[in-house]
């Protein structure tokens, strides 16, 4: 059973004025203190295969644990009269998405570049946004990051948390929220990790696939009302969205580079719409605005599915 339209809004409601819950109380906190106690697997652990074996189980039984503690919330929550039910809900998903801690961390970056302060904004980059080195980033590839970061989050951190509440509840919301967790954590190709974390970055490029092509026509359909070039950023998707490592973070990198006529680079890595001009601090501002719309077309759009299936 999938969390309500009415729930749904209410939770983005929450995030939005209130941010993120304490720590204390965060699940995915809890998620990540989990994960952190893979140091017992490894050192025992020490063959390819052993490894992969402990990586398979840690992460199931991590994703079974969530699943199973959420399934219990929203079975408490269903024998709640309805005024009470909702609300539980909504408080329980919010922490499952991350809407207002994303902006707001663009934002903050966006920020330090316009006053001038790089160093500023390569600790805010590295602090909120991007697992790699910031120390030697010049301003556009901080802001190229920061960009990059933010429209690859509209999947991770919004719309596939969303979508997985929609489809099956809170149970689906929390299994995909420590899958995408467990790949943040486990999934590095590091002697010790790389077979370890397979199973976290395989069961992450899996569930992420529908949502981040979601993602992407939602970005396409707010770069298109906003009056921007669609059609660049439909090249742009099939020119440049595998070149990525990430089979579904391309999808909406490319999009935000074409659609804001920005090169996104990743030193050695990867470079998306390389005929681009360098992205300053307003693109960050662009982003924002663009993943934004996304949202807000996202939950309409599933206002109108929920309506057109009640008149059914």
């Amino acid at each position: 059973m999938g969390v309500p339209f009415g729930a749904a809004l209410l939770s983005l409601a929450l995030d939005l004025c209130f941010g993120e819950p304490p720590a204390r109380l965060h699940p995915v906190v809890a998620m990540g203190r989990y994960l952190n106690l893979k140091g017992a697997l490894l050192a025992r652990a020490r063959r390819p295969r052993a490894r992969l074996a402990a990586g398979f189980g840690f992460v199931a039984l991590g994703a079974a644990l969530s699943g199973g503690l959420a399934w219990g919330v929203q079975r408490g929550a269903q024998r709640l009269p309805d005024p009470a039910r909702r609300p539980l809900l909504a408080c329980a998903l919010a922490p499952l998405f991350s809407v207002r801690a994303l902006l707001t961390a663009g934002g903050a970056v966006r920020d330090a570049l316009a006053a001038g302060d790089l160093t500023a904004a390569r600790r805010l980059l590295g602090w909120h946004l991007v697992s790699r080195e910031t120390a030697g980033l010049t301003p556009s590839e901080v802001a190229g990051a920061a960009v990059a970061s933010l429209a690859e989050n509209l999947t991770d951190s919004i719309t596939a948390p969303l979508l997985y509440a929609a489809a099956f509840g809170l149970p689906g919301a929390a299994v995909y929220r420590f899958v995408n967790t467990a790949d943040a954590v486990l999934g590095y190709r590091t002697p010790a990790l790389e077979h370890f974390g397979r199973a976290a970055a395989r069961a992450d490029d899996l569930l992420s696939f529908v949502p981040a092509r979601l993602s992407g026509g939602l970005l396409l359909l707010a770069l298109t009302l906003a009056g921007g070039d669609a059609r660049a950023a439909w090249r742009g998707l099939k020119r440049d969205a595998r070149r990525t490592p990430s089979p579904n973070g391309g999808v909406t990198m490319a999009l935000a580079a074409a659609g804001l006529g920005v090169r996104l680079e990743k030193r050695g890595v990867y470079v998306l719409n390389a005929a681009g001009r360098a992205p300053t601090a307003a693109d960050i501002g662009r982003a924002q605005q663009l993943v934004g719309a996304a949202l807000g077309l996202g939950m309409l759009g599933w206002w109108l599915l929920g309506s057109a299936r009640a008149r059914a």
